[in-house]
């Protein structure tokens, strides 16, 4: 019953700021306005003789109901905001999130001045420069993410052209912070309105990260203060966009097989992200090029040792930049089981294998064929085609002592390729389907040890529309796999009843494992409610152990079986 409590008390509270809110606006006198969120999410985790999952044992440790939650309540009177962020995790946060998130604590809070041309925030913010290589300090609940600066901050617009933001601070780890000292500056300039353009854009920026932590070795060989810089130019013209950006970090200690400084082994860093497009009515083009090397840039230089196996790196912790995977986000749940994590940094697999960041890219293609034409029909059919590869960066590469020399062009071991078509068609007022060919090639031996897979994954689904709000969506799909765990097949049932209620079943058969003993079920049973700004979730079911991405970036779940409750509403 506490527990129960605990959770549904923030609630309250919110709903509490909702009323007095509404109260005031009633009374049409400006106190100025509370607004905020409420987030929870629970999991009562079971044993489960199928997968054999125990949960007596860690890391559950006698408490199998653990839960995430968050109170966000904001202030804002004309120019001036203040907000705070209370986080429980209790007993224990959801299995393999970040162990800096334990029991309840406020986690973050700030206060803003703004005004037309000068914004100024002390306490914890977010914030990113350009695409994010140099900085980002954002916040992710479902992959357990929170790496927002702790300090100050200020924006300048001299002109609706410009934009200057300096800020310095310490980022959040768990509910503390790491121990580097972080100082930045971020320029963007719009110059379309200097040169009278109508039908172009030319912006360009430069971004300054610099990183003050003392060297904890015997006469270094690197300075405490670690520097980095990019620049960046964006360009629109009719249909065609074009952008480019490059980053440069100055020789910095690189961490060993043990994640570990020397002053023997120390390297610069550089990446390169090149997005080129087109689009116009019918026809969309999208390109992205990326070359990463040792460009992993963390707010302390070492990263802390959470048990034998992994490290606060394994929960994106302390990571001061942001370089997702790109590749095609599905939404199959076969097509996720090789999913790609960029390799942004000096890595070790194993005795055998050296890394230094990675090199490659994807392009997508969509066309809409028209209506009333031999293949558009009635309603028109949407084409997409998508395609990504990486590789390690060519080079020579020496384990003991370790050393490498990259070369810039060319490729070298690959890690992962996604080639992959999706056919969408209206057939009716009320059927729609959908089919998917995907074709996927996942290095396991080079990404964390193991088998290299070759795939086949087939999909398709089917959407009947009962009335505006009411439907039933059926998939079904299969993968062929030469490795690793085999074959799958699996199949989805949801049906939204109106716009409030929702409810699903699925499930995925690892049928093709050559242990017989590992040929599970992974199925689910849930729904939602859903009313104004609030959302109630529920389901039970098996977690496939894997890494779960939002975004191109991810984490990894262990298996597990139970019931999940999530609640979120905002005021």
């Amino acid at each position: 019953m506490k527990k129960l409590l605990l959770l549904l008390l923030p609630f309250s509270i919110g709903s509490a700021f909702a009323q007095e809110n509404d109260t005031i606006q009633e009374n049409k006198k400006d106190y100025g306005r509370v607004y905020g969120g409420f987030e929870s999410n629970s999991q009562w985790y079971l044993n489960d003789k199928g997968t054999g999952v125990n949960q007596d044992d860690e890391p559950i440790n006698g408490k199998p109901i653990r839960s995430n939650n968050y109170l966000l309540v904001n202030y804002q009177l004309g120019g001036f905001s203040a907000g705070v962020q209370v986080e429980a995790y209790e007993p224990n946060a959801l299995l393999n999130y970040n162990p800096g998130f334990k029991g309840t604590d406020l986690g973050t809070y700030y206060a803003s001045y703004k005004t037309g041309k000068l914004e100024l925030t002390a306490g914890y913010f977010y914030e990113q420069f350009g695409s994010g290589m140099l900085l980002r300090a954002w916040e992710d609940r479902a992959l357990g993410i929170n790496t927002a600066l702790r300090g100050g901050r200020v924006i300048y617009r001299p002109t609706n052209n410009v934009r200057l933001t300096g800020l310095y601070g310490r980022q959040r780890s768990g509910f503390g912070v790491s121990n580097g000292d972080i100082y930045g500056f971020d320029s963007d300039f719009n110059l379309s309105s200097l040169f009278k353009w109508e039908s172009s854009d030319l912006s360009f920026g430069a971004s300054y990260v610099g990183r003050y932590e003392e060297v904890n070795l015997e006469n270094p060989t690197f300075d405490n203060l670690t520097g980095a810089y990019s620049g960046r130019l964006n360009f629109i013209h009719d249909a065609f966009y074009a952008s480019a950006e490059y980053s440069y970090k100055d020789k910095d200690g690189v961490l060993n097989a043990q994640n570990k400084l020397s002053n023997n082994f120390v390297k610069p860093g550089n990446a390169l992200l090149v997005n080129l497009g087109y689009s116009k009515e019918g026809l969309g083009i999208d390109a992205t090029l990326r070359r990463t090397e040792n460009f992993k840039f963390l707010s302390e230089r070492e990263p802390t040792t959470v048990d034998a196996t992994s490290s606060t790196l394994n929960y994106n912790d302390k990571v001061l930049n942001f370089t997702p995977a790109l590749t095609k986000q599905h939404h199959s749940n076969l097509a996720n089981i090789y999913v790609y994590q960029a390799q942004t940094k000096v890595d070790f697999i194993g005795t055998t294998i050296m890394k230094a960041g990675e090199t490659g890219g994807q392009i997508d293609i969509f066309y809409n064929f028209a209506k009333e034409t031999a293949i558009g029909g009635k309603y028109g059919t949407n084409v997409a085609i998508n395609a990504s590869s990486w590789y390690n960066l060519a080079g020579d590469y020496r384990l003991a002592p370790a050393e490498y020399d990259t070369k810039f062009f060319g490729v070298g071991e690959k890690y992962y390729s996604d080639y992959n078509i999706e056919v969408k068609k209206q057939l009716s007022e009320t059927w729609h389907t959908a089919f998917y060919y995907i074709n996927q090639f996942y290095n396991k031996e080079w990404q964390e040890g193991g088998d290299k897979v070759k795939t086949n994954i087939v999909n398709a689904e089917a959407i009947y529309n009962f009335s505006p709000t009411r439907s039933i969506r059926l998939e079904g799909e299969h993968m062929w796999a030469d490795a690793d765990k085999k074959n799958w097949a699996g199949a989805t049932l949801e049906l939204n009843i109106d716009d409030k209620y929702s409810l699903y079943v699925w499930d995925i058969y690892n049928y093709g494992n050559d242990d017989t003993s590992k040929q599970t079920h992974y199925y689910n049973v849930g729904g939602a409610y859903r009313i104004g700004a609030t959302r109630i979730a529920a389901n039970y079911g098996r977690q496939r152990g894997g890494l779960v991405c939002v975004g191109g970036v991810c984490r990894f779940v262990p298996e597990s079986t139970g019931f999940t409750l999530n609640i979120s509403t905002a005021f």
